[in-house]
């Protein structure tokens, strides 16, 4: 009896090593839950970026207002009838000759 009692000991042993240690037991299930958390976030971040440039793509295509505003601002285009006025900060512009003349000593 009292071998009996010592054998189904260790496989009780045995089998709880293997749920909580080994490769599929819980340890790795709770490692795949926290990745599943981890890609959801993700994937959500992902979608709402997604959604965002399907509606630029969608303005890009019906109004030229849009491209007309991506011209000016990315690539700084101008229409022929209009004058550019550019503002320069005077002490920045000091700053700058200075740094130049000190790299060319």
């Amino acid at each position: 009896m009292r071998l009996l009692i010592f054998f189904l000991g260790l496989l009780l042993i045995f089998l709880q090593w293997r749920l909580w240690f080994s490769d599929g037991g819980l340890r790795e299930r709770n490692f795949l839950k926290r990745q599943i958390v981890e890609h959801t976030k993700n994937n959500q971040a992902l979608e709402r970026r997604n959604t965002l440039l399907e509606r630029e793509v969608e303005d890009l295509k019906k109004g030229e207002e849009v491209i007309e505003r991506r011209a000016r601002e990315d690539l700084g285009l101008i229409k022929s009838d209009e004058i550019f006025y550019q503002f320069v900060d005077p002490i920045r512009v000091i700053e700058q000759e200075s740094t130049t003349i000190r790299d060319m000593k």
